[in-house]
């Protein structure tokens, strides 16, 4: 790691890789508090954890070493790989979610996250297109980070893929192509309309209803092309 303050505090709930790193997998931990949070993550019970967790003060709490195998992802899956776990990094941001109050990030959190996912990317050479959501993995049973996370934050600083915004052309797919189309982005189309759902929360956050319309096509196609073009 750079000189970034990193506070430790172990998870015993970890195991051996059976992939490379590839994948960057952040959450938000939906949790009342950051003390339930930490507290949860570590507890063996739980069989969970993150490698790291950024808390709304901006604090970096390191959980599990990047060498080994957190158990953040669950059941999920991101363009052909199934073992999340194995291929990628999990940060957990705190949060209290959906179920809890959810609100806006705040800077000094991000101010924190950024520079990790910076760190993070860096060293293991993950791709933009490799740095998701866990709703992104996930479609079918999370909505993390959310509709309020500044994805654009990050793409600005090539941290993430940009929302296409430029030359936005509809393809008139049907549903049934759009689908299509969504699966080999990446997605996990098993549970159509969640799959949708998750593709709006990160990419068209304003309108989250599930619906395939010109404007998420639009913006699916512009992914899809060589090299998106966005608000960089």
């Amino acid at each position: 790691m750079t000189e970034l303050p990193i506070i430790e505090t172990p998870s015993p709930n970890y195991d051996e890789r059976s992939l490379p790193i590839t994948m960057l997998v952040l959450h938000y931990t939906g949790m009342p508090d950051a003390a339930s949070a930490i507290n949860w993550l570590a507890n063996p019970e739980s069989k969970v954890s993150a490698h790291y967790v950024v808390t709304e003060d901006g604090q970096i709490i390191r959980m599990v070493d990047e060498a080994k195998r957190a158990w953040h992802a669950g059941r999920s899956h991101w363009r052909g790989i199934d073992d999340i776990n194995s291929a990628s990094i999990g940060i957990e941001i705190i949060n209290p979610g959906h179920e809890w109050g959810y609100r806006p990030f705040p800077e000094t959190q991000m101010g924190s996250l950024i520079p990790l996912v910076h760190d993070i990317t860096q060293r293991h050479r993950i791709t933009r297109g490799n740095i998701v959501g866990h709703s992104d993995i996930a479609p079918a049973r999370k909505q993390d980070p959310g509709e309020l996370f500044p994805w654009g934050q990050l793409a600005r600083l090539r941290l993430a893929l940009p929302r296409p915004t430029k030359n936005l052309m509809d393809p008139h797919w049907t549903d049934g192509g759009f689908m299509l189309a969504l699966e080999r982005f990446g997605y996990d189309i098993a549970e159509p309309q969640a799959a949708v759902i998750a593709f709006q929360r990160r990419f068209r956050p304003e309108r989250i209803d599930g619906v395939i319309d010109g404007e998420c096509r639009a913006i699916l196609l512009a992914l899809l092309l060589p090299k998106p073009r966005g608000d960089e």
